[in-house]
């Protein structure tokens, strides 16, 4: 039996959507190039596109609001999509947050992640651990861990040592119940350095999350030859998987094709729904990552998966994916049969996969073929699928 995620308090985590604030309102221009760092060129566009992409790729995201300066508000403009909410900030970063929560106050947030727009480089891995981080604490922060050296200067002289036990890094997006953070900013006189002082000045703890040395802030000039090494690399690596599966058919008045549920006079056979399509996908994703198969990760020998949804399966291998760090580029499912007709489910499998995957549609393809009535599934003793998947580094 599968349980909804508890709080530490045993409470369940609140239903609701989650927002991703970015904040963009700075003026800041150490970097160089005569604008603020969030619109300068990153790898031919603005670094603000790139940090919006990532999290308009990561599930789990349903709404974006992007926090500007009244100047940027044109270009800004641009760069939206629909449902997007552009938000003018104040006078302080804190402000400028603060103000972002209460145009979304009416709405039904549950989760917030606060981010800056001139971190273009967090990963769907790192977005997808804050939003779950939620589900027993308050409040969370992705931080690395200081392991170097740290000296007090003074005059151009080293000074002293100081201890670097216990000490962190602090990255964004810093993820919180949007109730306790919205609070908490009306209650704060202002000036805090991010939201987590903001979060603990009214007490709530955060949670650490171990984050992302990729996930760096776009500061001085430096930075911007590092960050485009970084998306040059995520550019080049790209995973490609195979899958092949077969069922055959056996008693039954139903077969299940890529989770869609398709009236015939026949079932087809297997351990678990026997939902073919779905298997050679889910082997495909797991081919890419160099992970085996469904067998290696489900053993058929194992009583508890007999009978078993496959979306369990495919919902396991796109996690894992995620979870190494690459994202769906596209699939392509080929399912082989003479009957049934795959034609007038074709869409409705495509919307299904791509539900239970959280990728847009445009990314999955679902087709049929037959084999001109040679072979076992010419003389329609079952049913064949081919699927091959594309991973990119997120």
């Amino acid at each position: 039996m599968s349980h909804a995620p508890r709080t530490a308090s045993g409470q369940p985590p609140p239903p609701g959507l989650t927002a991703a604030v970015i904040v963009a309102a700075g003026r800041g221009i150490r970097a160089g190039g005569g604008l603020p760092k969030q619109w300068r060129d990153l790898a031919g566009r603005p670094v603000l596109a790139h940090t919006l992409d990532a999290f308009r790729d990561a599930p789990g995201i349903d709404r974006i609001v992007l926090v500007i300066h009244p100047e940027d508000a044109p270009r800004a403009q641009a760069m939206l999509t629909p449902g997007e909410t552009l938000v003018t900030g104040g006078a302080s970063r804190d402000a400028s947050v603060k103000n972002a929560l209460e145009a979304i106050e009416e709405d039904d947030i549950s989760r917030v992640l606060i981010h800056d727009g001139a971190r273009p480089l967090v990963s769907p891995r790192l977005i997808a651990e804050m939003i779950a981080a939620l589900d027993d604490a308050p409040a969370a922060a992705p931080a690395l861990a200081v392991t170097d050296a740290l000296w007090r200067g003074e005059a151009g002289l080293v000074a002293g040592v100081v201890g670097r036990e216990g000490l962190y890094r602090a990255q964004t997006p810093q993820a919180f119940r949007f109730a306790a953070i919205l609070a908490a900013h009306r209650a704060h006189p202002g000036g805090a350095a991010d939201d987590v002082a903001v979060a603990r000045a009214a007490g709530l703890d955060v949670a650490i999350v171990e984050g992302d040395e990729d996930n760096l802030k776009l500061t001085v000039a430096a930075d911007f030859a590092r960050a485009e090494a970084i998306l040059r690399g995520r550019a080049m690596d790209i995973r490609l998987g195979n899958g092949y599966d077969v069922h055959a058919f056996g008693d039954g008045d139903h077969v299940w094709l890529c989770g869609v549920k398709i009236p015939h006079s026949r079932g087809l056979v297997g351990h678990s729904d026997a939902d073919v399509g779905m298997h050679a996908l889910t082997d495909a994703i797991y081919g890419a990552l160099a992970e085996g198969d469904i067998g290696r990760h489900f053993p058929p020998s194992d009583p508890q998966w007999k009978g078993a949804a496959s979306e369990i399966f495919l919902a396991h291998a796109i996690g894992l994916a995620r979870r190494k760090g690459f994202r769906l580029a596209n699939c392509d499912v080929t399912l082989v049969c003479e009957h049934p007709k795959i034609g007038p489910h074709a869409s409705d499998m495509q919307m299904e996969l791509a539900r239970i995957m959280e990728v847009d549609m445009d990314r999955v393809s679902v087709k049929a073929t037959t084999s001109e009535k040679l072979g076992f599934t010419g003389r329609e003793e079952g049913i064949a699928a081919i699927a091959t998947a594309a991973l990119v580094a997120a």
